[in-house]
C-alpha cells in the first residue's frame, strides 16, 4: 500500500505539472488577451511533432530549444495575421476561429506525419533509472520532466510579477491606450504574449512526446482537460491553474491505480439486478477519465469563479 501511495503520488505530481505546463500558456493568453484559445492543445501537438522531427535531424537537446521557438513563431503569426483581424468581430468569432484552427492543424499534421504514432524516443542520456523505490525503478526522464515544469512555473511567476516586462504586459491588457501613449507597441505585445503562450504548450509537447504517445489525435485527447484545469483553477489565474493541475493529476493517477468497486466493499448483488449489478461492479479505475469533469461540475456549482478566480474575470 505504501508503495502504491508513493509511486502514485510521484506520477500524479508529474502528470499535474505537465498539465500545468500546457495550461499555463492557455492561462497567460486568456489573462493577458482575454482570448480562450481552443487551438492551444494543437500547439502542444505541434511541439511534440516538431520535437520528434528535429530530434531525428539534430538530436533531442537542440530540438528542445528549436521546436518551441518555431511553434511560438507560428503562434505569433496566427495572432498577427488571423486572430487580430477576427478580434474586432467579438469573442464568438474568436472562439470559432480557434476552433477551426484546431481542426486545420490536425489535418495538416496527419498529411505530413500520418495517423499512426511516430517513433519518438527518450534521449539516451536520460534513459536510465533515477532511483529505486520499493523495488520499482523510477525513470530519470520523468524526473527531468518534473524539474522542467517546476522551473517554468517559477520563471513565469517571477517574470510576470517581478520584472518590468511582466508589468508592461499586464498593464497592456487593462490599460492598452495608456501603455500605447507611453511609447509601447501594444499590438506587438499582444502578438508576443500569444507566441509565448503557444511556445509554452510546445515545450510540454517536446518533453511529453517521448514519454506519452505522439500521434495526430493527441490534441483532441488532452484539449478538453486543459479547459477543465483553467476553469477549475479560475480563468486567468496562474496559481489557480497550478493548484488545479496538481489536483487533477493526483485525482486521476490515484483513481487509475485503484481497482476497488462497490461490490468489493459491500459484496456482490444477488440475481435479478442485472443493471444494478453492472454499476455495482464498476471499478474506480474505470471511472477515472470522467472524474476531472465531475470535479468541473462541482466547482461550477459551488464556486463558479474557480478555486482562485475572481468574479471580475
Amino acid at each position: 500500500m505504501l508503495e502504491l501511495i508513493v509511486i502514485s503520488t510521484l506520477n500524479g505530481v508529474l502528470f499535474g505539472m505537465l498539465l500545468f505546463l500546457m495550461a499555463s500558456g492557455l492561462t497567460v493568453i486568456f489573462s493577458m488577451l482575454g482570448v480562450l484559445n481552443f487551438a492551444h492543445a494543437s500547439f502542444y501537438m505541434i511541439g511534440a511533432f516538431f520535437g520528434f522531427q528535429l530530434s531525428r535531424w539534430f538530436g533531442f537537446w537542440p530540438a528542445l530549444v528549436i521546436a518551441p521557438v518555431l511553434a511560438g513563431a507560428l503562434g505569433a503569426a496566427v495572432e498577427r495575421y488571423g486572430l487580430r483581424n477576427v478580434h474586432k468581430n467579438g469573442h464568438v468569432a474568436e472562439l470559432l476561429f480557434t476552433f477551426g484552427l484546431a481542426f486545420a492543424i490536425e489535418e495538416i499534421v496527419q498529411m505530413i506525419w500520418g495517423k499512426s504514432p511516430v517513433d519518438y524516443r527518450v534521449p539516451a542520456s536520460l534513459d536510465f533509472p533515477a532511483f529505486t523505490i520499493f523495488s520499482t525503478n523510477y525513470p530519470a526522464y520523468k524526473m527531468f520532466m518534473l524539474l522542467v515544469s517546476i522551473a517554468i512555473f517559477a520563471a513565469l511567476l517571477v517574470g510576470l510579477k517581478k520584472t518590468r516586462i511582466g508589468m508592461i504586459v499586464q498593464a497592456a491588457l487593462t490599460h492598452p491606450h495608456m501603455v500605447g501613449h507611453l511609447g509601447h507597441n501594444v499590438g506587438r505585445i499582444f502578438m508576443l504574449v500569444f507566441g509565448f503562450g503557444t511556445a509554452l504548450a510546445a515545450v510540454a509537447g517536446v518533453i511529453a512526446g517521448p514519454a506519452l504517445v505522439t500521434q495526430s489525435n493527441m490534441a483532441g485527447l488532452l484539449g478538453p482537460i486543459l479547459f477543465v484545469v483553467v476553469v477549475v483553477g479560475g480563468l486567468g489565474s496562474l496559481p489557480g491553474a497550478f493548484i488545479a493541475s496538481l489536483l487533477i493529476g493526483l485525482l486521476q493517477t490515484f483513481a487509475v491505480s485503484m481497482n476497488g468497486s462497490l461490490a468489493s466493499v459491500f459484496g456482490p448483488l444477488g440475481p435479478g439486478h442485472t443493471l444494478l449489478a453492472d454499476i455495482w461492479n464498476v471499478t474506480v479505475a474505470q471511472i477515472a477519465p470522467i472524474l476531472p469533469y465531475v470535479l468541473l461540475v462541482l466547482i461550477l456549482t459551488f464556486r463558479p469563479m474557480g478555486l482562485l478566480g475572481t468574479r471580475e474575470t
